[in-house]
């Protein structure tokens, strides 16, 4: 075949992978949404997201044996996660608050030997429950932007909770080994988590329902449930860190 087909058709092929993945890119930017300042505009991210999508495009190899659709999820994820770190959606302060909330959390695990309510986090942070509430609210993109930034494959790109959860065959085999390592682990970790906060976790990351659809289920307000997947984040960060040191 002469090259300048084949350099044509591998054009082609590339516009047929960019245009046909679109969706794919409104499907991640809307799953993240619910968990970002209302000031950010969706329309920046899925731009962001899209050139991922493109470079996904360019950098894939068929040879690899992996379906592009889970090939370019990390890559519009991480393009996603870089944009959103690059705006600094938490100020200092803020950050330094997580910190304190991570450490007090390790403390009190230590002390009563089990996971602290979220009563017991207020009374230990000298907090009402209703200031301890607004806190997770005011942390709920870093909780999730941070767990999923805990690890990376071979090139570079974050792996998320949602990719360990899964159970997908599509993934690489580099990727299949991590999830080996990482699932055990992190499945004790999600069954240790208070009964509430494990549903969420599960019905959120494994069953893919969103915010309100848990709340309709168990409930409660999708406020609520924001915050209650905030604390679990919160809890798995620290476990997954442990288990990564």
């Amino acid at each position: 075949m002469p090259a300048e087909s084949t350099a044509k058709t591998r054009l082609e092929s590339r516009e047929e992978l960019i245009l046909g993945n679109l969706p794919l890119v409104r499907y991640l930017v809307g799953r993240i949404l619910p968990k970002l300042p209302a000031h950010l505009d969706p329309q920046d991210l899925i731009s962001v997201a899209t050139i991922g999508l493109i470079n996904a495009a360019d950098r894939y190899d068929p040879t690899r044996g992996i379906q592009f659709k889970t090939f370019a999820e990390q890559h519009i994820r991480g393009t996603i996660l870089d944009e959103l770190r690059s705006f600094d959606v938490l100020s200092r302060s803020m950050r330094g608050k997580y910190k304190q909330l991570e450490r007090k959390i390790v403390h009190m695990e230590h002390e009563l030997g089990r996971n602290p309510t979220a009563e017991e986090m207020a009374q230990a942070l000298d907090m009402k429950i209703e200031e301890y509430h607004s806190l997770l609210d005011d942390l709920h993109v870093f909780t999730f932007i941070s767990l999923d930034d805990s690890w990376s494959d071979d090139e570079g790109n974050p792996i998320s909770l949602a990719d360990v959860l899964s159970e997908s065959e599509e993934q690489s085999p580099q990727q299949q080994i991590i999830r080996m390592q990482l699932v055990e682990s992190l499945g004790v970790a999600i069954d240790s988590l208070p009964e509430k906060e494990r549903i969420v976790v599960t019905l959120y990351y494994k069953e893919e329902f969103n915010l309100k659809e848990i709340g309709e289920t168990l409930g409660l307000t999708e406020s609520r449930i924001s915050q209650i997947l905030s604390q679990a984040m919160v809890r798995l960060r620290i476990k997954m860190k442990l288990h990564k040191n």
